[in-house]
């Protein structure tokens, strides 16, 4: 294994307005243990450790899991690890929302308060922990109160078993109300917002991301490579096949069950695939290096969530901390890869070109104002 050089380790930023330190690559876990539907490039515990050890050497000290991830088998091997490492070293972070039990356990989903009360006890355990350092809920729960929700974190944090509450997978509405439902009712305020974010799904900026900005909550991008779509294993006019890309495009039930469909992409994908490749050239760099180096350049983004079904992966992931992206190429890959901006927010937008306050300037702006 290739010694690991200064330039390729980690670097620190605060979660959000929290006094939360985290490393700027998380190791995301959903590739630990075996996978419910079949999924490939799923690793052993004996493997799992081998990532984590070897991301630990990096300097990472953030790792991301979810109970629902192999139906709490990630969990696990990431505990067993976890358990031989001094637990003050890392920021472990999970999530609940999904259904964990069976079928007749009516109340193993969700986020009312007794779900979330049982799920966190079932994650304590699994991790082999006392505590969990960021709680997330995995997505909005239209069934249950959300001061119902809201308070049972509140009192997670109060009683030692959480340090801090985070979101996952919001609208824009869903997260300004929970940030003015904590802030009515006093309660321990959310630190971090986990949202899909990458070239080809920048839609969260919109809304979201600007909530985030004005409130001080941090952004965990997930799926920063869409799924192995900017990985230069899909091209324009070729069906993939390597891969978890081939295996999802193989199959049309699994592309109706998976972002992105690959059968039918629109030509921007490829422009944006293509634009990214030809910067990656200048530098010696993968797509995918261009891809995760964009994300880490946003002024959103606290710490990019990575996989890795290989260590040779992994070290190519992690290596994006040796270089950087001129503010040419960010403006190229920005242009690129900009959404459609639907009404009313590019009226909204254009009609306050003129109106911007520098510490909330929107890209979207930008691209209107040309």
């Amino acid at each position: 294994m290739a010694e690991i050089s200064e330039n390729s380790k980690v670097k620190y930023n605060f979660v959000g307005k929290s006094g939360l330190k985290v490393s700027n690559i998380c190791l995301g876990t959903l590739t630990f243990g075996e996978s419910p539907v079949g999924r490939p490039g799923q690793s052993d515990e004996i493997f799992s450790h081998q990532i984590l050890d070897r991301f630990a050497a990096y300097g990472g000290n953030f790792i991301d899991t979810a109970d629902i991830y192999a139906r709490g088998t990630s969990e696990n091997i990431l505990g067993t690890w976890l358990e031989r490492q001094p637990r003050e070293n890392f920021v472990v972070a999970t999530k609940c929302r999904f259904r964990m039990g069976l079928e007749g356990n009516k109340n193993a989903i969700g986020l009312s308060r007794r779900h979330i009360t049982s799920a966190i006890e079932n994650s304590l355990k699994r991790l082999r922990t006392d505590y969990v350092d960021i709680y997330q809920t995995h997505l909005f729960d239209d069934a249950t109160p959300l001061e119902e929700t809201l308070r049972t974190l509140d009192d997670l944090v109060r009683c030692g078993k959480i340090r801090y509450p985070g979101v996952s997978n919001v609208t824009g509405w869903q997260l300004e109300k929970i940030v003015q439902t904590q802030t009515r009712l006093e309660l321990n305020p959310i630190v971090s917002l986990q949202q899909q974010y990458n070239l080809v799904c920048r839609e969260s900026e919109l809304e979201p991301f600007q909530v985030c900005k004005n409130e001080g909550i941090g952004v965990l991008p997930w799926s920063p490579l869409k799924g192995g779509l900017l990985t230069g294993k899909v091209r324009r006019d070729m069906k993939p096949t390597e891969g978890r890309v081939g295996w999802v495009a193989q199959d049309e039930k699994r592309q109706a069950q998976s972002a992105p469909a690959y059968s039918n992409l629109p030509s921007k994908v490829f422009d944006i695939i293509e634009t990214a490749e030809a910067i990656g050239k200048k530098h010696g760099r993968s797509i995918a290096q261009v891809a995760l180096r964009w994300l880490l350049q946003k002024d959103v983004t606290t710490s990019i969530i990575i996989g890795a079904t290989s260590l040779a992966q992994l070290d190519q992931n992690m290596a994006v901390n040796e270089w950087s992206l001129s503010a040419e190429e960010m403006n190229q890959l920005d242009e690129v890869s900009t959404p459609d901006v639907p009404y009313p927010y590019e009226m909204v937008f254009k009609l306050n070109k003129d109106r911007v306050n520098t510490t909330v300037y929107d890209y979207f702006v930008k691209s209107l104002d040309s």
